[in-house]
Parts: structure tokens; sequence; C-alpha cells
């Protein structure tokens, strides 16, 4: 690309050494944006993949070299800056080379905010987050022309970074992997939806994971405004140091000051005065946990001065996200519910507690290091039998047998659970997908292991 000369943050990037870490999605979109600005390496470790189908996805006329396999000294020596896809731990040892030699470690966030012109939403959190960043999203567009929706969600903040203006509106989901590298970032709108134990093989520690999580509010100043969850005890401490505005919500209590659910009304409170937003019985969506993503999605609409009356628009107009909830389809009086985005047990707590019928839960996978005793606790008469697979399935089973719960049913995959729910489940009873694990090891991602879920479920008779 050519440097253009609004772009007046990237400015630093101009001729500087600059190694790109992972050719995914992200490692791809940030050597797109680079090239041509600085000397750009895109690096990746797998030394089995095909240099010229890189360049083919970068561009044909991408001018800076692509390197895989061994990372070798000459990789780190006189490279200025270093962008890591989020998939990169930031404790490598070819990331510590890279430290020590000189360079700034940046993530592909930190990169696009450089370049970005217009304003910033930004939401993280363990759960809710997509959900929140779609809504946000949604009600953006009811209001603003030029509306980007980016981040973890799935279009990389790079590959729309250029399309931004002064006018437009860019709201980002931003996980804890990208959080933290960000150094300057500072978004005009923050919110974190809630914390509770997760990635904590990445992290380490508890403490690691919140400090990460916090750093989306780091940088923020008396303009800005951060929106947090006062249901969660990190996040009340953690106000007192922020230098910015802060706007509660509560899907528990009622609250002087924010949002809160009152029976079935979303209620905005200011001032002593309150606002009913919307009664949660006219919206596509179920489960308290989406009703605090409204929340959190019309208090950044708020603080961008979308009108009352767009948002509810919006509200009224949106669906559950893809493998969050979703109603699949039902077979013979039984409704199959997709939630394979609930890859810890707190996530898969918030669809347990969704759930109006008996229901067959199926869980298990790739071991995080999480506990599930949470998680058989909510179960509170909902979940008639547990359809385990995947690594965790006997640390599932155990955690369930201690608390007294023994319908449990060992499959060796989806296809296996998805059979056994159709020949047990009863007419008005559901089938909930919800794993409280990641998918690695049995599925590429958790929108492969949803999409096959829906295929089987599709597929019965």
């Amino acid at each position: 690309m050519d440097l253009q000369e609004d772009f007046l943050k990237g400015r630093d990037f101009c001729g500087k050494k600059i190694i790109i870490i992972g050719t995914g999605i992200s490692g791809i979109a940030a050597a797109r944006l680079l090239d041509g600005i600085g000397d750009v390496t895109l690096y990746d470790a797998n030394k089995n993949l095909d240099v010229m189908e890189i360049r083919a996805k970068i561009g044909e006329d991408f001018g800076g070299r692509i390197v895989l396999g061994e990372f070798g000294d000459e990789l780190a020596a006189g490279m200025d800056y270093a962008v890591l896809s989020p998939g990169v731990p930031v404790d490598l040892p070819e990331i510590d080379r890279l430290r020590d030699a000189g360079a700034k470690i940046i993530g592909e966030i930190e990169l696009a905010y450089q370049f970005e012109r217009g304003r910033l939403v930004a939401i993280t959190g363990t759960n809710g987050k997509t959900t929140t960043t779609a809504l946000t999203g949604e009600i953006m567009k009811t209001f603003y022309n030029d509306v980007f929706v980016v981040g973890n969600i799935g279009t990389p903040y790079t590959q729309m970074v250029q399309k931004t203006a002064a006018d437009s509106v860019t709201v980002a989901e931003i996980s804890s992997f990208q959080l933290e590298t960000v150094h300057d970032f500072k978004p005009l709108v923050s919110a974190i939806t809630n914390i509770t134990p997760d990635h904590l093989n990445r992290h380490h520690t508890m403490e690691n994971y919140i400090s990460a999580k916090l750093a989306i509010a780091g940088k923020q100043t008396e303009g800005d405004t951060c929106i947090l969850n006062y249901e969660d005890e990190r996040l009340r401490a953690a106000a007192a140091t922020l230098s910015c505005k802060v706007v509660w919500f509560s899907g528990q209590r009622k609250l002087s000051d924010g949002f809160f659910l009152s029976g079935d009304e979303i209620i905005y409170a200011e001032g002593g005065q309150e606002d009913v937003l919307v009664n949660v019985r006219d919206l596509n969506i179920i489960g308290r946990h989406n009703y605090e993503n409204v929340m959190v999605a019309a208090a950044a609409a708020m603080a961008l001065s979308v009108p009352k009356d767009c948002i509810r628009r919006a509200l009224f107009a949106f669906r559950a996200v893809e493998h969050r909830i979703e109603y699949v389809e039902e077979k013979n009086g039984v409704k199959y519910y997709n939630d394979s985005k609930g890859t810890n047990p707190d996530a898969s707590i918030q669809a347990v507690r969704a759930m109006t019928a008996k229901t067959f839960l199926i869980g298990g996978g790739y071991d995080k290091g999480s506990e599930f005793g949470a998680l058989i606790d909510s179960f509170e008469g909902r979940i008639k039998c547990l359809v385990l697979m995947g690594q965790t399935r006997e640390k599932i089973a155990q955690a369930a047998r201690e608390r007294g719960f023994a319908d449990i049913v060992m499959v060796g995959g989806m296809e296996e659970a998805v059979n056994y729910c159709f020949e047990h489940a009863k007419p008005g009873e559901a089938v909930l997908l919800s794993p409280s694990c990641a998918s690695w090891g049995m599925f590429e991602n958790y929108e492969e292991r949803g999409r096959i879920f829906k295929e089987l479920v599709r597929a019965l008779p």
C-alpha cells in the first residue's frame, strides 16, 4: 500500500525493520498493511507451509520476505518491531530473543490502532464479548454510515483499518491474548463483560489474566468511557484505578446509576431518573447473560450519542450469533441448541441457565486447566443427562459424581453424542452442545465443532 499522509499515527513504521510472527489471517492482514511502509519479514515456525500460497494470500506484489522453519539469529538482529499474531505466546524463546535484541513487541491489534483514524469501541471479557461486539456493531449501524466490526470476532483489525475515517466507528472484540501486546491502545469506549478463570495454560496465573483484560482501559483518560460488570468483584476493585468515566451494569441488582435488570425490563438509571430501555420478552435472545450483553452494547452506543430509538430498533432485530446458544432445529419434539462457543465452564453455565426444559448436555474437549465443579452446581435440575467426549470427559465426570450427579454417558465423538441424544431425549426436552472446553485435538476450532454438530442434527430423521 502507499503510505497516505493522513495515516499520521502509522509514521513510526516507515522504513523500519519489522518481523510479523504467524501466517494466519492476522499475520497476513498485518503483512498487507505494512507492505511498502517498512522492511517486512513474515515468519512462521511451520516449515511445511507453502511460501507461494502464503505470498498469494498477501498479494503477488508483496515486497517483503517470507521465512519458514527455524528461527535463526539473523531474524532477531536489527528488528525494530515484532508483530505477534494472537496465538503466539509472549514468553516463547524466539520472542525473548527479539526483545533482547531491541525489538518492540506489539500485537496485530496495537499495530492496527496506530493507523486508526476514527472512533474505537473495544470489548473484552471471558464470556459474552462476541455477542456484545456483534450487537454493538448492529446498533452503531443504525446511526453511523461507516461501521467496522473487527478483531477476535473474525475480521482482523489490520484488514479494515485502512478504511477508517474521522467519522467512522470501529467496534473491536479483543481477547486477552491480543491485550498482552498493547502499548498505546486507547479506545474511546471500552467494556469488560466479566472475568472468570480461563486460558490459564497461556497466562499461567489468574493475576496475569486479569491484568491482560484490564489493559483494555489502561490508557483511557477523562474523556473516555469504560463499561464494567458491577457483579464482578475484581472489576469493582479495578474501577478505582481507572482514569476514565465508568458506566456500570448489573443483571442481579438495582443500580442508582447505570444499567440493570428489573423483572423483564432493562432499565437505565442516571441522576435519579430511570428509563426503561427494553422489555426482554421483545428480544430474540434468551438468558440473563444475554441481557447483560444488551446492557453493554446499549451503554457503548449511548456513549457515542446513538439515540435510544435507534438502539431499541437494533435490539428488536438482533438474533443470537452463530455458535452461542444458537437454535438449530427441532427433531421429534426435541429442540437442539449449538453453544460451541462455550469454551470454558463459565460460558457453559450461562447456557445451562438459559435452558427452560430438561436438557441433554454434550460437553468435553481440550483441557485448558479448568475446573468443572461450578458447572455441575449450575445444573439445578435442568440437566437430565451429561454426554461427555474428548480429553476432559473423565475430569468432568469426576466432578459430577462428586456432587451426586450420575446420569453420565461417555462417547467417542460428536456423531455418537448426537445419536445418543436423538435416541434417548423425549419430546419437550432439549439437547445443548456446550462443551466448556476448547475444541483443539478433535476439531480445527469451535466454529468447525459447531458446524459439524448442526450438520449432524439436521441429518437426523
